[in-house]
């Protein structure tokens, strides 16, 4: 047979007290006011101590201000106010970590310049370069600029480059060679 528990007795009414009062307002937590003197009276010093862990004054600002934010959304949780500035301080120096994390994450994933990348000048004067080959292989004979395209640009063999058009080795390596001449007059030519 199940046992069942008697209910529990109803507690008699209490009547509330001058001391009831005051733990209720500690409960409630610190109050907009406190917070606002507190803001007052220690922002230059917890300016100061972001200062001392960030190094220029805009973050600085920014995470004191974010604390105070902080701190008024959970004032209810800060039970004594004697505390309210001890919240802050710590609140402050949290902020300060976290904004020095993602500064040292963001130059992390900030994409490093290859040691052997060209500079803008120097792309600009292979770009010229690449426009004057290709303007002097235009000017080549059709048999040149085919054999020279398929053994320097597809890089093949003279074996292979004899074979795709159907021509003898000898007569690649003659077209190569008058091609390369006539490559190494127009581009030293003046433009």
């Amino acid at each position: 047979m199940p046992v069942i528990a008697p209910m529990p007795a109803a507690r008699p009414a209490r009547i509330p007290s001058q001391r009831d009062s005051a733990e209720d307002s500690m409960a409630a937590g610190t109050t907009v006011d406190h917070l606002t003197e507190t803001y007052r009276a220690h922002y230059r010093s917890l300016l100061g101590l972001a200062a001392l862990l960030l190094d220029d004054t805009a973050s600085c600002e920014d995470v004191v201000q974010e604390a105070f934010i902080r701190v008024h959304s959970a004032r209810k949780r800060v039970r004594d106010p004697e505390k309210t500035l001890a919240y802050l301080r710590q609140t402050v120096v949290n902020l300060s970590r976290s904004a020095l994390r993602r500064r040292i994450l963001g130059l992390k994933l900030l994409s490093k310049p290859m040691p052997d990348m060209a500079s803008a000048e120097e792309g600009a004067y292979d770009q010229l370069e690449r426009d004057a080959l290709i303007k002097a292989m235009k000017g080549l004979q059709r048999r040149q600029r085919e054999v020279l395209v398929l053994r320097y640009f597809a890089d093949m063999t003279e074996a292979q480059v004899a074979e795709t058009l159907g021509i003898s080795l000898g007569s690649v390596k003659a077209y190569g060679s008058r091609g390369i001449a006539a490559l190494r007059v127009a581009m030293e030519a003046p433009a």
